[in-house]
């Protein structure tokens, strides 16, 4: 801004005293402050309104950016969805040229196939001992929460807590 000292301050005092004279300087120099502070505040409006304007600037810069980055992903996408589309048409029809070459069950391999799966099942489940069930630890038995508990309490907790009965 202006480079005003005190000195120059008072010289420009006294030529005002001097020239406008002692009644009215008061008058001027209330007038001259809300001047300079309209000013100010003009000043300080534009500067405001100057900074917004390059904000908004800068995110319409950044929505244009953000638009193209969506478009593209948006692009990826369909060729990707274009690309699954076509292979999974491509399996379907050659699932249906194998499905055409194989022949329909017949109601002899289906009674085979029931009868395997029965001797599979029986073997599953009676074939091994008990004993080996138990070892490897298949559940033959259900134990509830507060048998667990009572059945595998430390033996110190468990007189702790019996001293409490008696």
């Amino acid at each position: 801004m202006i480079d005003i000292g005190l000195t120059k301050i008072a010289l420009i005092g006294v030529v005002a005293l001097v020239v406008i004279g002692p009644e009215k300087l008061p008058r001027v120099a209330r007038m001259a402050g809300s001047l300079f502070g309209r000013a100010q505040r003009y000043m300080n409006q534009v500067k405001a309104e100057v900074s917004r304007e390059i904000e908004l600037d800068e995110l319409r810069k950044m929505q244009q950016e953000m638009r193209e980055a969506a478009d593209e992903v948006k692009r990826d996408v369909e060729d990707a969805e274009r690309t699954i589309h076509s292979a999974v048409s491509e399996a379907n029809e050659a699932a249906m040229e194998r499905q055409s070459l194989l022949d329909p069950p017949t109601p002899e391999s289906l009674t085979e196939k029931a009868r395997t799966f029965r001797k599979k099942k029986l073997l599953r489940s009676s074939s091994i001992p008990s004993w080996y069930k138990r070892q490897t630890g298949h559940r033959t038995r259900v134990l509830s929460a507060a048998g667990r508990v009572a059945k595998y309490r430390p033996a110190s907790a468990a007189r702790k807590s019996q001293a409490f009965f008696h």
